[in-house]
């Protein structure tokens, strides 16, 4: 088990005096969103050039005036330039779930404008490290063909070995986890719901496998709640997840102000000065 670089220093920097101090931590897997998934994420995009769209549902009582009516943010959608990618954030919007967790981004891209569905779509709960879903969207950016593959899977596993993940003994081409067994990414079976181009994931029968694609969580202990769990339609170019994957994976610290219950004793930390 990891332990604080500065032991004398409370785990929660939020109990110190003075607001909220921020530390670099690490392992990123571990870190959490800092509560701030939302924001990171949408600076990139913001930079990146993609519009925004805010859905805005509110509540109107009987005789209530203008200025009190309850107005929530609902549904944010964010837009390529080019229309062919979007990313959505929907946690105010009743998302479904994930590993027990709320849906907060879902990112998807089509092959041309002229086709209103998407070619894949991932999706990311809370708690994932917006570092990483950043990373990804850079990446998605960055492609002239945003739905087309341009490499196969090991590029995944390869990008997290780099690290110093261990592939699975028994899928070692298809699963690896981090050095402490807390974190996963693996291809295989995806969960209900997932939205995919390929007819396979609409066809399949109860009791026959779907096309594969990419899944990652974390558990912080056997049998516990889920930290973070992210999810990958089969068409996913895997190029992309592994963008994805290489961030999460990092041994680059990630700045942090409120820590995750169930992982701040294994975090690495130190004052962000």
């Amino acid at each position: 088990m990891e332990a604080p670089l500065y032991p004398d220093f409370p785990p929660d920097p939020s109990i110190l005096p003075g607001g909220q101090p921020a530390f670099w931590v690490g392992p990123r897997h571990l870190a959490g969103d800092d509560g701030c998934l939302y924001d990171g994420v949408a600076d990139t995009l913001s930079g990146l050039g993609w519009t925004s769209l805010t859905i805005v549902r509110g509540r109107h009582e009987p005789d209530e005036a203008p200025e009190d009516r309850q107005v929530l943010r609902s549904t944010v959608l964010h837009i390529s330039s080019d229309t062919l990618r979007w990313a959505q954030w929907s946690l105010a919007d009743e998302p479904f779930h994930l590993g027990d967790l709320p849906i907060a981004w879902q990112i998807s891209a089509r092959a041309d404008a002229s086709s209103p569905l998407a070619a894949w779509s991932c999706y990311f709960t809370t708690g994932v490290p917006g570092e990483a879903v950043a990373d990804l969207l850079v990446a998605l950016d960055a492609r002239d063909q945003p739905a087309v593959p341009f490499a196969g899977p090991e590029l995944v596993l390869d990008a997290v070995a780099a690290h110093g993940w261990l592939r699975d003994i028994d899928q070692p081409d298809a699963a690896a986890t981090d050095p402490t067994f807390t974190s996963h990414i693996s291809l295989g079976e995806v969960p209900p719901l997932i939205q995919d181009a390929d007819p396979r994931a609409l066809t399949t029968e109860a009791d026959e496998a779907g096309p594969a694609g990419w899944q990652a969580w974390a558990e912080p202990a056997l049998g516990a709640p889920c930290l973070w769990a992210a999810s990958f339609g089969a068409s996913a170019p895997h190029d992309l997840v592994a963008a994805f994957a290489a961030s999460l994976s990092s041994t680059a610290p990630v700045l942090r102000r409120v820590l995750p219950e169930a992982t701040r004793e294994r975090l690495l930390r130190a004052p962000a000065q």
